[in-house]
């Protein structure tokens, strides 16, 4: 099997499959020392029956036939778990694919489950077994073997089937515009932007005041600039644990920060030392004013029982209309709902709304009564003179 290694070869088989109404992609990278992925590897396939493999470390190769071919707008693009293919496409040409589909989305929707696995998908729909014998490659090493690269590329080729059957589902099902807001995400530039200023966000869940979370900004963003620049892990340049101690405790000279159990011995004295403090001090004058809090540190709290209450109602939902819960709500989206009847969130809007929303707005209201009956959860809407009673047998159950 071999491996396109010229820039003719590429820029030939991807104008036959620019003519293909869909091609399947995957891409192979190392990032464990790096902050940017190292792209070592690109797998495509087409219904016609053409498998491709492409070497980007090959001397002298232009991928720029392949970053045509993803911003070509008459074939469909297929990804399965598509977010760190999209980003390598878009840190190496500065395009999104367009059209685009994400199996792992489409399978969500069609009730496989919260982010089926590739493996199980395959397995499921196209009724084929994956080798996992090559999974833990290094896929920067050449040459690479023929084992190798016959796994690679059956990442591509049985996703031709999973595709195929997914749209079908997709229109049977009626649920074609379900998958629309999850696909805008995974396709804005601004999901792939790794903005400094708001790195800060990813670490914010055990921050309660708006003091720690000024520092926090500021050790954040140096953190992520200083890892971009160096192009290192993040974790190269400051654990998670050391930004979150740092942002605390808002050390303001070295022996301060030296005495934080996550700092190593003598950091404190070194150029980087000196980095964070002064991102400390620029925390410590941030107009703390203009800090909008994240929404999960505003509400009130103390809405445990109703959550629990609205996670039973997802499951029975979701299990009664064959879809995954992670992509009707998060616990975070119940938590809001529980807190606030206005809640700005997902489960609040468009189809999510009809689906599972006004259920829970019903249920938190009290015209809506959840009960088990044969070992199954059973939905219930209430007469508004019933909705303090017990459901009678004449209500209309929604079982799960």
């Amino acid at each position: 099997m071999d491996l396109i290694t010229t820039t003719a070869a590429l820029h030939d088989v991807c104008a036959r499959l620019a003519e293909q109404p869909f091609v399947t992609v995957d891409t192979e990278f190392m990032r464990e020392t790096t902050y940017y992925p190292k792209l070592c590897l690109i797998q495509i396939a087409a219904p016609d029956g053409t498998g491709v493999l492409v070497d980007p470390l090959a001397t002298g190769i232009d991928l720029q036939p392949f970053i045509d071919l993803m911003a070509d707008e008459r074939t469909v693009k297929v990804f399965h778990s598509a977010r760190q293919d999209l980003e390598i496409i878009w840190l190496m040409g500065g395009i999104l694919p367009q059209p685009f589909f994400d199996t792992q989305v489409a399978a969500m929707v069609c009730g496989y489950g919260d982010s089926v696995s590739y493996e199980q998908l395959v397995n499921d729909v196209a009724k084929a077994k994956i080798d996992k014998s090559s999974r833990f490659t290094d896929w920067s090493r050449r040459p690479l073997s023929e084992a190798q690269l016959s796994y690679a590329l059956s990442d591509v080729t049985h996703l031709v089937k999973v595709y195929e059957v997914l749209v079908a589902e997709l229109l049977r099902t009626d649920r074609g515009a379900w998958l629309d807001e999850e696909m805008a995400v995974l396709t804005s530039p601004e999901t792939y932007r790794a903005d400094p200023a708001q790195a800060w966000r990813r670490l914010s869940g055990r921050m309660r005041k708006p003091r720690e979370i000024a520092v926090l900004m500021e050790v954040a963003a140096w953190r992520e600039s200083e890892a971009q620049t160096r192009n290192v892990p993040r974790g190269r340049v400051l654990k998670d644990e050391a930004v979150i101690d740092v942002a605390s405790a808002a050390p303001r000279n070295a022996e301060a920060l030296g005495r934080l159990r996550t700092i190593p011995a003598g950091f404190e004295r070194s150029r980087t030392g000196a980095d964070i403090l002064a991102a400390v001090e620029r925390g410590l004058t941030r107009d703390t004013a203009d800090i909008r809090m994240p929404e999960r540190l505003r509400r009130s709290g103390g809405n445990g029982a109703i959550v629990e209450l609205l996670k039973v109602l997802l499951k029975a939902v979701c299990e009664s209309e064959a879809v995954a819960p992670k992509i009707i709500a998060t616990v975070d989206d119940l938590e809001a709902i529980a807190d606030d009847d206005a809640a700005e969130v997902p489960a609040l809007q468009g189809w999510r709304r009809t689906l599972f929303g006004d259920k829970a707005l019903a249920l938190k209201q009290g015209r809506l009564a959840l009960s088990v009956e044969s070992g199954r959860i059973v939905v219930r809407e209430l007469e508004p003179t019933k909705a303090a009673d017990r459901p009678s047998d004449e209500d209309n159950p929604v079982r799960t």
